[in-house]
């Protein structure tokens, strides 16, 4: 994985980070709270990658994130993604869900009908649980039955989510809870 490499960008929601190689984005990192420990999750998921300024096409796409976490409708439709070693189940979870556009919704079910049955509900949030790629792979814009916003596997589980499909305009039907 030497062909690797990873940078950190500031967005709205904290500091991200992004790791590529020759065929495409490999990975997105939501903030984790700090820079150390944005930086320490990319190599427990990635290996020990340099880290590097981003070529062009890795700047355009971290421009795009930068757009939509700021409110603008960017659907990172144009962002080459490289999921090798992603079995193909969750690859095609993945398609769906880019199709999802900035400010909409679709349910874990959604998802699991056009796959096959909403019996693959649960196959559908394991696969999302654990997206490479968040934020480009739209993870956040798929709830759970009624409109919940389900889980959410990043530093801030629930909030974060909220506060994506909130900058997106997106309407979720949640009563925060003492749980929250």
């Amino acid at each position: 994985m030497t062909d690797h490499s990873f940078a950190l960008f500031d967005t709205s929601i904290g500091r991200c980070g992004i790791v590529w190689g020759a065929r495409g984005i490999n990975g997105v990192q939501l903030p984790m709270g700090s820079e150390d420990k944005t930086r320490t999750r990319i190599r427990q998921s990635h290996g020990d990658l340099a880290e590097a300024p981003p070529p062009a096409g890795v700047q355009r796409a971290i421009d795009g994130i930068v757009e939509l976490l700021a409110g603008k409708p960017n659907d990172l439709a144009d962002v080459v993604l490289d999921l090798d070693g992603i079995p193909e189940f969750n690859r095609g979870v993945y398609d769906i869900a880019r199709r999802i556009p900035p400010g909409k919704t679709l349910t874990y079910g959604d998802i699991a009908r056009k796959l096959g049955g909403v019996e693959l509900s649960r196959d559908v949030g394991q696969a999302l649980g654990r997206n490479p790629c968040p934020i480009v792979v739209p993870c956040h814009r798929v709830l759970a039955a009624g409109g919940k916003p389900g889980g959410f596997s990043a530093n801030g589980g629930v909030v974060t989510k909220l506060k994506m499909l909130a900058i997106e305009g997106a309407v979720v039907n949640h009563t925060p809870s003492l749980f929250d």
